[in-house]
């Protein structure tokens, strides 16, 4: 089992939900932190209870929306920090809209924000680890890069295009000794749907039910800790609701009949 102790850790989307829980995880474990976030307000003060575990941890904001800020950020950290040893791509947004209503200026901004910040972080992180000989890259993609569902289009699009990239970069990455792991999570009991946008742009503002009575985020950070320190390749975390994800694999007609009847919000 990996250890990562006083190994060097990015995270992004880490002032809150799972990114904050995995963040205030790792600095338990004694983890040298670097976190992202867009607001500094919040990303202090999760630095602020990080330090009560970890004598590392250092701040950046940036917006997963603008290319060039993902860019900045990047080479900002390999010239102030160096190599680092774990780059978690977490940050994101979900949506609340059906495809026919949203705007492909939106479907751009969660492409942008969900996969394509991933595929630009990991791309500047890459040549350091592989001169290294080691490194870890970690996603977070959700039960939506499973299968698709109502007012999810471009989010399900994002989350099954992590899939694709990030399985197959952990076959290219394994001669160099770099391992992937890619996570799923379920309903997690944060505050994703609230903050999600609609086809106007703006926040739904609604938690689903789904979130309220999902897994805790503290227990989602753990087991995508373990997957980590496992070396999993991938990792399902949630409950009951990945009943339809195991339906689909073994059950199609029946999982198509079911999923049609279920209330999207």
């Amino acid at each position: 089992m990996i250890s990562l102790k006083d190994r060097l850790v990015f995270i992004t989307g880490a002032a809150s939900g799972i990114g904050k829980a995995i963040t205030l995880q790792l600095a338990k474990e004694g983890a040298k932190l670097i976190i992202a976030d867009r607001t500094i307000d919040e990303i202090k003060k999760v630095q602020e209870e990080c330090l009560k575990h970890t004598s590392f941890c250092e701040t950046i904001t940036f917006d997963l929306n603008n290319p060039n800020e993902v860019t900045s950020a990047a080479s900002s950290i390999l010239e102030k920090y160096g190599p680092i040893y774990l780059l978690i791509n977490n940050g994101g947004i979900s949506q609340r809209s059906l495809a026919y209503e949203t705007p492909i200026e939106l479907d751009r901004r969660i492409m942008e924000i969900d996969f394509f910040s991933y595929v630009i972080l990991t791309k500047a992180f890459l040549p350091s680890m592989i001169e290294q000989k080691e490194g870890y890259i970690a996603a977070t993609s959700s039960l939506s890069g499973k299968f698709g569902f109502y007012q999810r289009s471009a989010y399900a699009a994002a989350k099954h295009a992590i899939q694709g990239y990030f399985e197959t970069l952990r076959m290219e990455l394994k001669p160099h000794g770099i391992s992937v792991t890619i996570a799923y999570p379920g309903s997690i009991n944060t505050n994703i749907s609230v903050n999600a946008i609609e086809k106007d742009g703006k926040n739904h503002g609604i938690m689903d039910p789904a979130q309220s009575q999902g897994m805790s985020a503290e227990t989602c950070a753990k087991h995508y800790i373990k997957a980590i320190k496992k070396g999993r390749p991938e990792i399902l975390i949630g409950g009951k609701e990945f009943i339809m994800f195991h339906l689909k694999r073994f059950f199609p007609r029946l999982f198509f009949k079911l999923i049609s009847k279920i209330n999207p919000t």
